[in-house]
């Protein structure tokens, strides 16, 4: 039968726990499956139709059930029901964080076999978050700031890189592009005048689509705002944005479409 804490201490995980632990999660995540058809030893992923929001939301399922925590060399998109059951069995249980959940997320982790870090905006990012805009596509742009433009003006620059990290928090991922520090994307909440509701904004790069990296930044900046005591998390998404609707969706986000403006919906979520 499905895990539904992790074992105690010391307690070593069994085959078929952890096998029906993770036939559960993938049910959970994609409820449609047929799981005794699955091929224990074929990639999910091109068994099901798992985009990566939903695999990420495969593998926290696994970790939490399981209190484990996936080595990202073990992250890929290809894996197996044996693979991941094998790796389950493999890890040590999850080690506490030593950060308070309040605190700004650090992290290492891998996408696609790229190192990244993520970690808080900085002042200093001025000129990594300008070549960033600078490199996506005139419809990324467009659609994470709803009008046309080619380069960041700089009172918009100053804004978007000199946050107090309280009331305007800005998280990015980095990675190395030719030997030098670039930005793979960027994610931020701006609080109310009440302190009890944010909106936020997300941008990832057009190489980094489909990546599951949006969603990445979209979770750590739930769980920051959560740890602080906000109450509720909404943004703006143009109605024709699919792909962000989706993934706002996946991370328990409604729509409330916006009156009078049939080009932009409100997603929103209480936290």
């Amino acid at each position: 039968m499905p895990i539904d804490h992790p074992p105690a201490a010391g307690r070593p995980l069994q085959e078929d726990a952890v096998r029906a632990a993770v036939l559960a999660v993938v049910g959970t995540v994609s409820p449609e499956t047929d799981l005794q058809a699955l091929r224990a030893d074929q990639p999910l992923r091109q068994q099901i139709d798992l985009d990566s929001m939903d695999w990420l939301n495969v593998l926290a399922g696994v970790e939490e059930r399981l209190g484990i925590a996936i080595p990202p060399d073990e992250r890929g998109p290809l894996a197996t029901l044996d693979g991941l059951v094998a790796c389950a069995l493999a890890q040590p249980p999850a080690q506490r964080p030593t950060q308070p959940a309040t605190a700004l997320p650090h992290r290492q982790f891998t996408l696609n076999g790229v190192p990244l870090t993520l970690r808080p905006m900085r002042k200093e990012d001025a000129e990594l978050e300008k070549e960033f805009v600078a490199h996506l596509s005139s419809e990324a742009r467009y659609k994470r700031f709803m009008v046309s433009l080619s380069e960041l003006p700089a009172s918009k620059l100053r804004y978007l890189t000199e946050v107090d990290q309280q009331r305007h928090v800005a998280l990015v991922a980095q990675f190395e592009r030719d030997g030098r520090p670039a930005l793979a994307g960027a994610a931020r909440y701006v609080l109310d005048p009440a302190g009890t509701s944010c909106e936020f904004a997300v941008a990832v790069g057009d190489a980094w689509q489909r990546t599951g990296l949006a969603g990445l930044l979209m979770q750590a900046l739930i769980d920051l705002a959560r740890a602080r005591g906000i109450a509720r998390m909404e943004g703006l998404v143009l109605a024709t944005n699919t792909r962000m609707l989706k993934l706002a969706r996946q991370l328990g986000f409604r729509v409330e479409h916006e009156p009078g403006d049939y080009s932009a919906v409100r997603v929103a979520r209480a936290l």
